[in-house]
């Protein structure tokens, strides 16, 4: 396995980050199974772990906390908050007083004292960033979090992140951890180039685009039954996916390699890209995704690459999983009251 540079960290990680999104309740509810597929990354070589206190509401982390006892110093484990931990609408979000609460929750179910990434799970409009940077800076200052990140960010609000943390003398994002694959590329218009401006390492999430580049989606083919198939329905049969994906299988079959291969291997190629966040449920698909480690695209395949998704272009339909601004998402926000709409 080669180690890249986390960003300016001085850390070095695998191009392979383990996710355990489908670690618990969510996907796989076996911990005895997911700890074996844990420890078999590990020895593989993987030395960098995702996770985050939303994923199975905190089961995920605990399964990963008992996978690593006694390997913890081995690891650069990351892990993310944001997203509600119940009802309570303080249970959420980038302020100091959830960040505090979700941080020791997060330190608790993992089963040690210090986090080497703790990331921002999404941006939080309504809360000042310099809030949420201050307490990060505070993680730091006490030993509990070795760096911090973001994820899912617009370019403009990492500047800002970028520019409050310099003015303010706080800690500055390190990381940033978006939605990139073949079908998902509109990060390489401002969002990668920003990550590099400022020296932050860059772990991409979906690099399957949620399982739309393993291959077994196909044109005219049943849908398989699938978790991805069940929850976002529309996402697994866009019709610009699918067509997409029919041109791309003789691309990689040409070459001799499969779809989901070429796939991963076309994130890692990318020189912002530190590491490719892969997400196995079971041990077949992390032996499959395992099995792609050593492949290596050549200009020819990613210039044919290029030409079926160009740079830049987004195909594949998120439904939501990425960060829509408000200002999209709410229609009042882009609308005068009607009695100002008039212009003479």
């Amino acid at each position: 396995m080669q180690y890249r540079p986390l960003g300016r960290t001085g850390i070095r990680v695998s191009p392979y980050c383990l996710g355990a999104m489908m670690f618990g309740k969510l996907a796989n509810s076996d911990h005895d199974e997911c700890i074996r597929m844990i420890h078999k990354a590990l020895d593989f070589g993987i030395n960098f772990i995702d996770t985050a206190d939303m994923y199975s509401r905190g089961e995920s982390e605990e399964i990963v906390g008992k996978a690593l006892k006694g390997r913890r110093e081995d690891v650069v484990l990351a892990t993310k908050a944001f997203h509600p931990m119940g009802d309570d609408p303080n249970r959420r979000g980038g302020s100091r007083r959830w960040l505090t609460t979700a941080l020791e929750d997060s330190l608790r179910r993992l089963g040690t004292d210090y986090i080497d990434l703790y990331q921002i799970h999404r941006p939080a409009p309504d809360t000042d960033i310099e809030e949420t940077l201050s307490v990060l800076t505070d993680f730091i200052r006490e030993g509990k979090v070795r760096a911090i990140g973001a994820s899912t960010f617009p370019a403009s609000d990492i500047v800002e992140a970028q520019w409050v943390a310099e003015r303010r003398g706080l800690a500055r994002f390190r990381t940033e951890q978006p939605p990139y694959s073949i079908l998902n590329r509109s990060i390489e218009r401002e969002v990668l180039p920003a990550c590099q401006r400022y020296g932050m390492g860059v772990m991409a999430w979906s690099p399957l685009a949620k399982g739309m580049l393993t291959g077994r989606y196909r044109r005219g083919e049943p849908a398989p039954d699938t978790l991805r198939a069940k929850y976002m329905p529309a996402a697994m049969s866009n019709e610009a996916s699918l067509d997409k994906v029919e041109q791309l299988i003789p691309v990689a079959e040409s070459a001799g390699m499969s779809l989901m291969h070429m796939a991963l291997a076309f994130v890692v190629a990318h020189p912002a890209l530190t590491s490719a966040i892969i997400g196995p449920r079971t041990p077949e698909h992390l032996d499959g995704l395992l099995a792609g480690a050593e492949v290596v695209l050549t200009d020819e395949i990613l210039d044919r690459i290029d030409e079926i998704v160009p740079p830049g272009v987004d195909v594949a339909p998120l439904e939501g999983a990425a960060y829509t601004p408000p200002w999209i998402a709410q229609p009042a926000l882009r609308r005068r009251p009607i009695a100002e709409r008039v212009a003479a």
